[in-house]
């Protein structure tokens, strides 16, 4: 996986840069320095050096969000593996980057958590923390039950078709084994939830603390996990429809309790991925 080219986002930028020189350009033609009256015209106080300063520190900014969202994908899918060491040269130049965006991404990454970053020595990729399995899970059923209930509360007329249509997709993604679709869709639907009950934005909240719970639940998504976790999506939607917030609650409290039998799965399984204790 690469990131999106930045090249098209360079060039808009330095696009803006011009347009504001032109712009500056215009405004001298039209006014003339010390002219007063009505009539005068004050031309920009920003300079050039201001404007690329103002370009590079935007052009930054997105990059290393850019690494941060890629470079978590890649933990969580176990593109990187728990050990895997990283640098921040090879990174920036697989993604056609300059270090700085790089540091700034490993900086955000062992803030989550996912990275260790190790004073002249080497970057390595975290292992995975039971606790902050266990912790992950806490913080997402105390938000989802929530929003289910809200949902389930006043469903609206658009709320059957729309789960029922991601239910379909997840369906074709789990029988041709592709785990990354799934994983996609399966996210979809609890985001979707959180829509429909007016709080994306608490989804975002979950999204930031639930990272050591995805790197589990991708280690075990074959075919008759995710052949479960349909069922048990299908359960939620009726009870959705059904208009009963009890039900609705119950049916993602028993989703959401899988973590821990996945965790013990995951730990038995691969060992060598899990921080001892």
């Amino acid at each position: 996986m690469r990131l999106l080219s930045h090249l098209p986002y360079k060039i808009g930028l330095w696009h803006y840069f011009f347009y504001d020189a032109r712009r500056d350009m215009h405004w001298e033609s039209e006014g003339k320095a010390g002219q007063s009256g009505p009539g005068r015209i004050d031309p920009p106080r920003s300079s050039a050096k201001q404007m690329v300063a103002v370009v590079t520190e935007i052009g930054e900014e997105t990059m290393a969000q850019r690494v941060v969202g890629a470079l978590r994908d890649e933990i969580i899918t176990m593109a990187l593996k728990p050990g895997d060491v990283i640098s921040e040269s090879d990174i920036a130049a697989r993604y056609g980057v300059s270090r700085q965006p790089v540091r700034e991404a490993f900086i955000r990454l062992a803030q989550l958590g996912l990275l260790l970053i190790r004073p002249k020595r080497a970057t390595v990729v975290k292992k995975i923390s039971p606790d902050g399995v266990r912790q992950s899970r806490f913080i997402r059923e105390s938000i989802e039950v929530e929003i289910v209930r809200r949902v389930a509360a006043q469903p609206g007329a658009e709320a059957q078709g729309e789960l029922e249509a991601l239910l379909g997709e997840q369906e074709e993604a789990s029988l041709a084994d592709d785990h990354r679709r799934f994983h996609e869709l399966d996210e979809l639907f609890h985001r979707t939830l959180a829509r429909l009950a007016g709080v994306e934005y608490a989804w975002q909240l979950i999204d930031d603390h639930k990272m050591q719970l995805d790197r589990v639940r991708y280690l075990t998504l074959g075919v008759s996990s995710s052949q479960r976790a349909i069922a048990e999506h299908r359960g939620i939607i009726a009870a959705v429809v059904a208009a009963d917030p009890l039900a609705a609650e119950a049916a993602m409290r028993s989703h959401l309790a899988r973590a821990e039998v996945l965790l013990a799965q995951t730990i038995a399984d691969f060992p060598e991925y899990f921080e001892a204790g």
